[in-house]
């Protein structure tokens, strides 16, 4: 008897074989949606996939019936992108999903929800008040002027204990907007993109912890520990395949004003319209830090204040292109003159400084017989001469800075480099704005004690010449013991 062949049916790759509603890009995207930090920040430059990824993200909690969401944007208008993306999702990726028009809700199967919104005004956070979300989103953040909601809205992430919701807080957007500075000092200034780091205080810089009132901190021994961490993940149009591929949004880009451009197609943080040095570039001009050679002169430059800040910062002069490498910088309020020789003597352990250069008024009698500020410094061995206030010096000083920053055409490389770890310098060098008035100079109303301290130390004209590689200690006797030179 013959027996009927059988066909052999080919083998199925069952992933292969599921429809793929979405799949996030490689890189940032991917590094997005799987981030466990309680705050990210994504995106930067435009095209990245902010939009489709911020709509994707709360996809991991729709099968947990007490998984509450919120998503906001400014305005209930601009909300319609989103709305369009999450209905080409949401229904094909959790079957089931039904969507509210009127109260702009999704309700999933599980019983979990996301409720699509708008946070206009300060007092809009009222509308949340009472309201407890594990999962809070805020797409295109820089367009909220102050951190107020974003700090508030952290109040209404709670959730019931054993439910096995993690309290998120996502947000989205591209440099610029009326709310560029505070996003940029919560999330980009305090550590490299990429990295995640303790929460701070986007006004004091201070890391957010636990206080000894709190009775959770007390019971569990967390007083002063850090609170919270955040994250910032880059990404730009090259990250998503779906739109660089062809070249023409890229074009698009391309095409627009340089300080729009950088914004846009670079995710340039550090560019703001009305800058003072629209030319500083964070991947130019800070650099990781290195051993600076004995022999390589060194310097300090300070502009003091003590109700205000005093800003101090380090200066080495590399000996082969006369490179200026800003090396160390402190930023203080409210210390005495005394005080703040020990703390610059404390960070000059070990170093042997060429000279200080000081804001000329620190030598003025203010009212008293006493000794002048910068008199009580000499007087504990912080030595410093005064600096050029002369007519006409704060614009040749912002022009010597303009021309340090610029890079040397025969080397490639930038005649003025900062440590990262010189944080606040970075921060706010390229933050400061025109003086609307004169634009020859800064906004002297700005945040501008570090760029002054720097302004006074790039006019000493400082030179590499002044060591040789005999490294020996000196003496040294200055002839006004009260003037420290």
């Amino acid at each position: 008897m013959k027996v009927p062949a059988k066909v052999k049916a080919p083998d199925v790759e069952v992933e292969k074989a599921q429809s793929v509603i979405f799949q996030a890009n490689p890189g940032p995207q991917t590094d997005f949606l799987s981030a466990s930090e309680q705050e990210v920040l994504y995106g930067g430059a435009a095209g990245g996939g902010k939009s489709y990824a911020m709509v994707a993200d709360p996809v991991r909690y729709v099968n947990n019936p007490k998984s509450n969401m919120l998503l906001v944007r400014r305005s209930t208008e601009e909300l319609r992108e989103l709305i369009s993306v999450s209905k080409d999702l949401y229904p094909k990726a959790v079957p089931g999903s039904k969507f509210l028009e009127r109260e702009k809700t999704w309700i999933f199967p599980s019983g979990a929800t996301l409720w699509m919104s708008y946070l206009d005004k300060d007092d809009d956070v009222q509308r949340y008040q009472g309201q407890a979300f594990n999962w809070i989103g805020f797409d295109e953040l820089t367009q909220w002027p102050s951190a107020y909601a974003w700090n508030y809205m952290r109040s209404r992430l709670r959730t019931s204990t054993g439910t096995g919701l993690p309290l998120i807080q996502r947000a989205t957007s591209n440099p610029g907007g009326s709310g560029h500075n505070w996003v940029k000092k919560t999330f980009i200034d305090p550590a490299p993109a990429n990295e995640s780091f303790w929460a701070v205080d986007h006004e004091t810089g201070d890391t957010l912890k636990w206080p000894a009132n709190s009775k959770f901190a007390v019971k569990n021994g967390l007083v002063g520990e850090p609170m919270l961490k955040r994250k910032f993940i880059p990404a730009t149009l090259f990250d998503n395949p779906y739109l660089s591929e062809d070249g023409m949004y890229e074009a698009n880009l391309l095409s627009l004003p340089e300080h729009i451009r950088r914004k846009l197609l670079d995710g340039d943080w550090d560019v703001s319209e009305g800058a003072a040095f629209p030319e500083f570039n964070r991947k130019v001009h800070v650099v990781e830090p290195f051993d600076i050679p004995d022999n390589w002169t060194k310097f300090r430059a300070a502009d003091y204040g003590y109700s205000s800040y005093t800003g101090i910062v380090w200066i080495a002069v590399d000996p082969t292109d006369e490179k200026l490498i800003v090396y160390r910088e402190l930023y203080v309020s409210k210390v005495l003159a005394e005080d703040l020789a020990d703390m610059v003597l404390l960070a000059e352990t070990g170093e042997r400084m060429r000279y200080g250069v000081l804001d000329s008024s620190l030598w003025h009698k203010r009212g008293d017989s006493g000794p002048s500020i910068a008199e009580r410094m000499i007087a504990k061995g912080c030595r410093w001469r005064p600096a050029d206030r002369s007519k006409g010096s704060r614009v040749s000083g912002k022009n010597e800075l303009h021309r340090r920053l610029q890079v040397d055409p025969d080397t490639g490389e930038p005649r003025m480099v900062f440590f990262n770890t010189c944080k606040k310098m970075i921060e706010q060098l390229p933050s400061i704005p025109l003086d609307k008035r004169n634009p020859e100079d800064v906004d002297t109303n700005s945040e501008d004690h570090l760029y002054d301290a720097l302004r006074y130390g790039v006019m000493t004209r400082p030179q590499s010449g002044y060591f040789t590689n005999d490294t020996t200690p000196t003496s040294y006797t200055p002839s006004d013991p009260m003037m420290g030179y």
